[in-house]
């Protein structure tokens, strides 16, 4: 058993404990914090299913006063771990990893930290071999695991020349109010930071890619427009699609109109948080133009990298030398794929 430990109990982190312990290979070590929080009011509330640590004394005498049970601290839980999901703010991390090094510990970042934080930039499907035995892996952002995931996916059917890419971003996560109230759109400079990521995983491909950021909470929505190395028929690539088990296909006939009637429809079957790992597309966003293909995807982004971090995972200690049989393991334990 591989033993995980989680540093940062927010959005991310609660994910993450919840993905980790769901593996029949993995032991949670627990989960560490740095302050109160409503996250941690809701882990007490709901009898302290994973252990907690403190980063340090000041937190723990904090946690302590609100009644929250504190089992150690960082140091203690290191001492006990192969390799730390570091889910805390963007920077946070990269200074963390100086604590990781001393205990010989191994890490996986999430997308916000900058590349040099690690040694590979990871994406399961698409480089798992290049993560084996690293000792600090990052992932990438939600968008681009998302994006590559469809990319990667078609890239491997027929091959892909060039992406142009739109997305349409959510402004902040629901319940973050540090984005203000908004009643407008933002655009960002061209090319978006996904784009450049989806070419350093995947160089072979040309991608460029605009941003604009929209007042909702629920999902990002990117167009992808992919220019293929042979011709490709609109079957061929929803066939395509409904072969890989972190891509759920839908349908506006179905009832599926948008980013709110898929976290609707992930609430109804019961997901916690409303979570799904899965991406969607749109078949009826499938289309050609002249030899180029055109769909639309929604991310849901809270929960899309969950399953790329345990890959990681995996990569990083070395469970599992083979990208396809280690994905394949993420999956079955995430369920993903039981739905077809």
């Amino acid at each position: 058993m591989t033993n995980v430990l989680v540093v940062g109990y927010g959005t991310i982190g609660q994910r993450l404990a919840d993905g980790v312990s769901l593996q029949d290979d993995m032991n949670l070590i627990g989960v560490v914090d740095a302050a109160m929080s409503l996250s941690i009011r809701a882990l007490k509330e709901k009898g302290m299913p994973y252990d907690l640590y403190a980063v340090n004394e000041t937190c723990r005498a904090e946690l302590a006063a609100n009644g929250i049970p504190v089992r150690g601290l960082l140091e203690e839980a290191l001492e006990k771990t192969d390799i730390v999901l570091d889910a805390t703010s963007a920077g946070v991390g990269a200074k963390n990893k100086e604590q990781y090094k001393k205990y010989g510990v191994k890490a996986v970042f999430q997308g916000g930290e900058k590349n040099d934080v690690a040694d590979v930039f990871f994406h399961g499907y698409a480089n798992y071999e290049k993560g084996l035995h690293a000792d600090f892996l990052k992932l990438t952002s939600c968008n681009t695991t998302g994006l590559i995931r469809a990319v990667d996916c078609l890239d491997k059917k027929c091959g892909i020349e060039k992406v142009a890419i739109t997305i349409v971003r959510r402004v902040a996560d629901p319940g973050d109010y540090h984005r203000g109230l908004t009643n407008a759109l933002q655009v960002d400079k061209a090319p978006n930071h996904q784009a450049l990521d989806l070419m350093t995983i995947l160089p072979e491909i040309k991608a460029t890619g605009i941003l604009v950021h929209a007042p909702v909470t629920h999902g990002h929505f990117i167009t992808v427009v992919a220019t293929p190395k042979r011709d490709i028929s609109v079957k061929e690539a929803i066939d395509t699609f409904k072969e890989h088990n972190r891509i759920r296909m839908v349908r506006l006939d179905e009832g599926f109109q948008g980013n709110a009637s898929i976290f609707k429809y992930a609430r109804d079957l019961g997901r916690p948080r409303g979570d799904l790992y899965e991406i969607c597309i749109w078949e009826d966003t499938i289309v050609k133009s002249g030899k180029d293909i055109m769909f639309g995807i929604h991310i849901p982004q809270e929960s899309v990298t969950i399953p790329e971090t345990i890959d990681a995972i995996r990569a990083a200690m070395a469970m599992d030398t083979d990208g396809k049989t280690a994905v394949e393991k993420t999956n079955k334990n995430l369920g993903l794929g039981g739905w077809k």
